[in-house]
C-alpha cells in the first residue's frame, strides 16, 4: 500500500509477435493450456493482443514478454517489457 492507496498487480504473459506492420504497435499471441470443463482434457487457447512498441523494436517470429498498462488507445492496453528471443 501506498498512501492508503492498493497498487494493483499487472498481468504479464509471454508471446509470439504475429505482426508488425503498424507503427509503434505489434501484435502478440499469447497461448495457454486450459482444461476443457467436458472432455478433460487439455485444450491450446489462444488470444491476440495489440501491444505498444515505442522503439519498433520486435519483429515477427520474436518472442516476447508484455505487461498490461493503461489504456494507451482504443486497442492497446498492454506494453512491451522485453523481448526474450529474436527470430532467425
Amino acid at each position: 500500500m501506498k498512501n492508503g492507496k492498493k497498487i494493483p498487480n499487472k498481468k504479464t504473459f509471454i508471446g509470439l509477435v504475429t505482426s508488425d506492420k503498424m507503427d509503434k504497435t505489434v501484435v502478440v499471441s499469447v497461448s495457454g493450456r486450459v482444461l476443457h470443463p467436458l472432455y478433460d482434457k487439455y485444450v491450446v487457447r489462444s488470444k491476440k493482443y495489440k501491444v505498444h512498441d515505442e522503439n519498433n523494436q520486435a519483429g515477427v517470429g520474436d518472442r516476447v514478454q508484455i505487461q498490461e498498462c493503461r489504456p494507451i488507445s482504443k486497442d492497446k492496453y498492454f506494453r512491451l517489457l522485453n523481448i526474450i528471443e529474436k527470430a532467425q
